[in-house]
């Protein structure tokens, strides 16, 4: 559809373009033909000599007063004198041109207009799909050698008709949200970002939003970005975060873009995270030998990578404040909730000193209450903002209408304010406020 468009200007543009000199024709025939038919057009011989004669006395007076020196007054006088030559030649050619209602034809430019179409649609019938679109050389590709090997060519072309076969596929099936998350990585694969962020989007209205296809689409911003984390991306990774706190692709972003910045112990925090998760999918040893090249930077001893995904190795116990937090629905809220969906909740701590982004997070189901849970630095956003960075905190407890991180007008909530991370007591939190 954007190129549609974008065609469309263009063809709107030359249009204007070509046509523009022959409607000024028409009118400056006009206008001349007027002025012929005019018997005072000697007006304007008369005007400029009455001009050049105010001239010519303000010279005059300038040098009779000392304003000006002789050579200057000569000067001012031929130039004075060569004007108002020019402008009665001028005069004269423009009285000698007899307009002509055949002078200026309409042949070319309508030739010009019906050739410039007719391209036009040529071209996006050639190149329109996107299919064409992509194989398109880009500018980075451009600085690559022409010549590709048999096996690229060949994965190049397998890519475009998985591409091709997804997109026929969708036209028949709007609502299949894989198909649309395999259309979306596969563009991310062939550098069309913003084509992919746009089948991740499709996912989510189907769907609902998810940490993966937040996570998802913040990668395709970062790379569509040069690799780098503005606020649209770090929005899009605290949204992933709190919904997963364990998502792969959020925590592989980040632990790859720590490890270009030389923060090598945050890019480990972010890939081990991923590895103890052992989710599906998701190619553990290859993360495992990145762990092991940021150890070896860091002058670390490595991990074998097979060993490591095979074993289940025990978790480490979780080290800093560890906050027992009971979570449970007011009697009210509770028969609200029972008249619609199971509802997401969200349970998390924030610093007291403004901000926003969670230290510790949890998502739980409304019918899994009411529950005990503790928020330690195993539910971190990052290794370096957790429990252990601050001494206070705010705790919320929210039961989500959307399913979306944030308070929202139709959401309940519980809130405690300014309590010690290293509190020991069990806090009570009770669901019972309407948000409006």
């Amino acid at each position: 559809m954007e190129i549609v468009l974008i065609i469309l200007v263009f063809i709107a543009l030359l249009l204007f373009i070509v046509w523009l000199p022959f409607f000024k024709g028409i009118s400056k025939g006009a206008n001349n033909l007027s002025a012929q038919e005019n018997p005072k057009s000697n007006i304007r011989d008369e005007t400029n000599v009455e001009l050049y004669k105010e001239h010519k006395a303000e010279i005059e007076k300038d040098f009779s007063d000392g304003g000006i020196d002789e050579e200057s007054y000569q000067y001012l006088l031929t130039e004075l004198d060569s004007s108002l030559l020019q402008d009665i030649e001028a005069a004269k050619k423009e009285s000698n041109v007899i307009v002509s209602s055949k002078g200026f034809s309409v042949l070319w430019p309508l030739s010009l207009s019906l050739f410039i179409i007719a391209f036009s649609v040529a071209l996006y019938l050639k190149q329109g799909t996107l299919t064409a679109l992509i194989a398109t050389p880009s500018a980075d590709q451009a600085n690559q050698p022409a010549k590709m090997s048999d096996d690229q060519r060949a994965q190049q072309e397998k890519m475009l008709a998985y591409i091709t076969k997804l997109q026929q596929h969708l036209e028949k099936n709007e609502d299949d949200g894989e198909a649309w998350y395999n259309l979306g990585q596969t563009l991310v694969s062939a550098g069309e970002f913003t084509m992919s962020i746009k089948a991740f989007e499709q996912v989510i209205r189907i769907e609902g939003e998810q940490a993966d296809l937040l996570g998802a689409i913040a990668q395709a911003h970062y790379y569509q970005k040069n690799q780098q984390i503005d606020e649209q991306v770090q929005n899009l990774i605290d949204r992933a975060l709190a919904l997963d706190i364990n998502d792969p692709s959020t925590n592989i972003l980040l632990g790859m873009h720590n490890f270009i910045a030389q923060e090598y112990e945050k890019s480990i925090g972010y890939w081990q995270r991923v590895i103890d998760a052992k989710r599906q999918g998701v190619n553990s040893n290859a993360l495992q030998e990145a762990v092991n090249e940021a150890k070896s930077r860091l002058g670390l001893p490595n991990v074998n990578s097979s060993k490591s995904v095979q074993s289940a190795p025990t978790k480490p116990e979780v080290t800093g404040p560890k906050l027992t937090v009971s979570v449970s629905l007011a009697d009210d809220v509770v028969q609200q909730l029972a008249q619609g969906e199971d509802r997401v909740v969200f349970i998390y701590a924030i610093p007291t000193d403004g901000q926003r982004m969670p230290l510790a997070a949890l998502k739980l189901m409304a019918s899994d209450l009411p529950k005990v849970v503790t928020l330690s630095n195993d539910n971190a956003m990052s290794p370096a903002n957790n429990l252990s960075s601050v001494s206070n905190v705010n705790i919320y407890a929210i039961v989500s209408k959307l399913g979306g991180v944030g308070i929202k007008s139709g959401d309940f909530k519980a809130e405690i304010q300014n309590i010690s991370v290293n509190n020991t007591e069990i806090i009570n939190l009770v669901v019972d406020s309407f948000v409006e």
